[in-house]
């Protein structure tokens, strides 16, 4: 990785212990140096944030968050988190992120040097990224890297059998869906590079795949894909190119501009990838496939809702059957078969109203809360969380009203923890669980 003198700077030494070497990047406010550990005697990477004239609040929020994401990483192909500081000096102010530095050449460096990748060796990087994107997407939160692009991507010992050795760097327009839940995202990234979702500020897993074959295409064409024709958005690279029709046609699906129709996981991607007579089978229905709407939920989560409701229903019902039986024993048998007679038309009634209540009201909420938070689906496993939550929420305060208001007899007010808040429980943990089998088949039905 080459760097650029620094001046002055080369004789400051940060929080006591790093000594500036050489300039590796800069943006506006921001820099990133080559710097030696005096109490380790390593090399590392420093990155400033310096309170300069075109600061802006917005990159701190940024530099904030590339701190907290690659303290929670570990991946032998990152850089590895070491240490972060606030720089008050009289000739700085500002912050300081410190990481591993890997001595390796960028693929932007080794395209301005001229050197060419060959469909093997841009296969092999492909693989490479595709299984550190898998850890970063895998994460929980998802963590999207936003800024893949050649001069990101490091290549160390590269040979004329092999690609070598393949890191990932730069997290400083790093995302997660966590932070993306009901705010503003900043727009972030580098032109040619991204997605048409990202330009809106939303960014999903699927981006980084568009920014990762965005980069490969850069790699084979040896120009920008910025400069190259589109039509309809879709980068037209074919004629530059003499790859092999199922990598091309990889590649065109990797960087389609609709998210509907790009691989929706790193997984199906590398399957794709590394089964090439499939990527037609997979590319082709993926043009005509419909995107699984949220409304198409409706049915299905009210069926099942209403079902499950039915069961919790009459099994709270036969909790209070056992005690009419248990009340009609002093009455003879009259009494006692009036009273099963009884047991079972109010265990029906109950039934059939309540759990139409329930299938109703749960299966319109959690299509809902899919439709307006979910939709397209990127983190199944929050979804599962919060419709699950959600339900039990819901069937509790509705089961706690209902059997409340019931009132068949006076003495029943005594004993409200047994008759309105015990069905609330059986009524609340079976409608989560049917939540938790609907998402999965929400999460199914999104190729997920």
């Amino acid at each position: 990785m080459s760097g650029e003198n620094i001046g002055d700077l080369s004789k400051e030494i940060l929080a006591d212990r790093y000594q500036c070497d050489r300039r590796l990047g800069k943006q506006a406010g921001r820099q990133t140096l080559l710097a030696g550990d005096l109490k380790t005697q390593q090399q590392v990477v420093v990155k400033l944030l310096s309170f300069s004239s075109d600061f802006n609040w917005e990159d701190l929020k940024l530099f904030e968050r590339e701190v907290e994401t690659l303290k929670s990483l570990s991946h032998p192909a990152i850089p590895r988190y070491l240490d972060s500081f606030e720089i008050d000096t009289p000739h700085r102010k500002g912050f300081a992120l410190v990481q591993t530095y890997i001595p390796a050449k960028s693929l932007q460096e080794y395209l301005s040097d001229g050197r060419t990748f060959s469909e093997r060796e841009v296969k092999q990087l492909a693989t490479a990224l595709l299984d550190i994107l898998a850890y970063l997407h895998q994460r929980q939160p998802p963590v999207i890297h936003r800024d893949i692009k050649p001069s990101n991507i490091l290549l160390k010992n590269r040979s004329g059998n092999s690609v070598g050795e393949v890191y990932l760097v730069d997290f400083g327009a790093v995302q997660t869906l966590a932070t993306q839940q009901g705010k503003t995202v900043t727009v972030v990234g580098t032109y040619g590079y991204m997605p048409p979702e990202q330009f809106g500020g939303r960014a999903v897993p699927a981006s980084d795949l568009y920014s990762l074959g965005a980069t490969l295409i850069a790699l084979i064409t040896k120009q920008h894909p910025a400069d190259l024709p589109q039509q309809d958005l879709q980068i037209e690279f074919e004629q530059f190119t003499k790859l092999s029709p199922a990598f091309t046609n990889w590649l065109k699906w990797m960087t389609h501009p609709s998210l509907d129709r790009r691989p929706a996981s790193v997984q199906s991607a590398k399957e794709a990838l590394e089964k090439p007579p499939q990527i037609n089978k997979s590319s082709l229905p993926l043009r005509k496939q419909p995107v699984y709407h949220p409304l198409a939920l409706l049915p299905r989560a009210i069926w099942y809702s209403f079902v499950t409701g039915v069961i919790a229903a009459g099994a709270c019902a036969l909790i209070y059957g056992s005690l009419f039986m248990g009340l009609m024993t002093t009455t003879g048998w009259i009494g006692i078969t009036l009273g099963g007679i009884t047991m079972i038309i109010m265990a029906l009634f109950l039934s059939l109203h309540f759990g139409l209540l329930l299938g109703l009201g749960n299966g319109i909420i959690i299509t809902i809360v899919t439709l307006f938070w979910f939709h397209p689906l990127t983190n199944p496993k929050l979804h599962r969380q919060v419709l699950s939550s959600i339900s039990m929420l819901i069937s509790t305060l509705i089961t706690i009203y209902f059997f409340k208001n019931m009132n068949f007899k006076p003495e029943w007010d005594s004993n409200y923890i047994f008759f309105a808040i015990v069905p609330s429980l059986i009524t609340a943990l079976s409608q989560g669980e049917i939540s938790k089998f609907i998402a999965r088949g929400y999460q199914k039905n999104s190729g997920l």
